[in-house]
């Protein structure tokens, strides 16, 4: 796994671990332990004698997209970590005699970029922007490990309710000491996803042959930052009363406001016709799991 110290990655080794399977763990340093490997995405480079036996392959390393103002150098940082590292990790399994049988590599709803308030699915093209851009790219890359005749699934992730990171992982605290509110007008749709929901879905496309390509991993109805905002003020009981306008969200954040401000109303069509159940369909539901 690729990412194992992320939000998500993190997750998943932990349950993983838990059902007693064994995790290999793709490090940047030098192999500490028998159960880490050693690759530089960025470079490009992958022992691919450490992946050699492994059932599947997950991919779920980059730089964090909300993690700084999104400069020229930080995008550009953005880009290296995910195509270049997927490229990597694709090359290196193409290369082996026996591949895994799945390549699971991250993506992101981002794909799709600005949608408002329609309805977008699997089937739906890739929109205008760096996001999407770069979500296209990063999905290409895994072409030698399709053209190996891997299993390659994309998995679009949503914006993950966790208290751990990614963008819950800000909300909660401003929440819990009553600075929070709704983000511009509120009408924008947020896709969201349960960190549960996230690592069983992903289990989930990893463990039942025939699924491949684009997955998006949102709950089944997304809802808007205003709805958002509510829930939060209700499971944990504080007021909603500040408000974020867009124009200080834009001086703040330069081009990142715009996946803030930005609606997407991503729906997981094919995570639902194959099969999956959610356990938190719903945002209070999802809330009150990551509180």
């Amino acid at each position: 796994m690729a990412g194992a110290s992320g939000l998500i990655g993190g997750a998943l080794t932990r349950s993983l671990t838990a059902d007693g399977h064994e995790v290999v763990r793709l490090v940047r340093r030098a192999p500490k332990d028998e159960d880490e490997v050693r690759w530089d995405p960025e470079g490009g480079r992958v022992d691919a004698a450490g992946l050699a036996g492994c059932d599947a392959v997950v991919n779920l390393a980059g730089a964090g997209i909300g993690d700084r103002r999104w400069t020229d150098a930080y995008k550009a940082r953005i880009r290296r970590s995910r195509v270049l590292g997927t490229a990597a990790l694709a090359e290196a399994i193409a290369s082996l005699d026996k591949p895994p049988r799945v390549f699971v590599n991250g993506s992101a709803m981002g794909y799709y970029g600005e949608t408002g308030d329609r309805v977008v699915d699997e089937s739906a093209p890739a929109g205008d922007g760096f996001l999407p851009e770069l979500c296209v790219e990063w999905e290409g890359a895994a072409a030698p490990a399709q053209e190996a005749g891997v299993r390659t699934v994309f998995t679009r992730t949503g914006l993950v309710v966790a208290r751990g990171g990614g963008a819950w992982g800000r909300l909660f605290p401003l929440f819990r000491a009553g600075l929070g509110g709704r983000l511009g007008d509120g009408r924008q749709y947020w896709s969201f996803i349960s960190l549960h929901d996230e690592v069983a879905a992903i289990r989930y496309l990893t463990d039942t042959d025939g699924l491949s390509g684009p997955f998006n991993l949102t709950a089944p109805d997304p809802v808007t930052n205003r709805e958002i905002t509510a829930a939060m003020g209700r499971v944990l009981r504080r007021p909603t009363l500040f408000t974020v306008p867009a124009p200080v969200l834009r001086a703040v954040l330069g081009e990142l406001a715009v996946d803030v401000l930005g609606s997407q109303r991503v729906v997981p069509r094919r995570l639902l016709e194959s099969g999956f159940t959610f356990a938190f369909p719903e945002i209070e539901g999802a809330v009150r799991a990551a509180r």
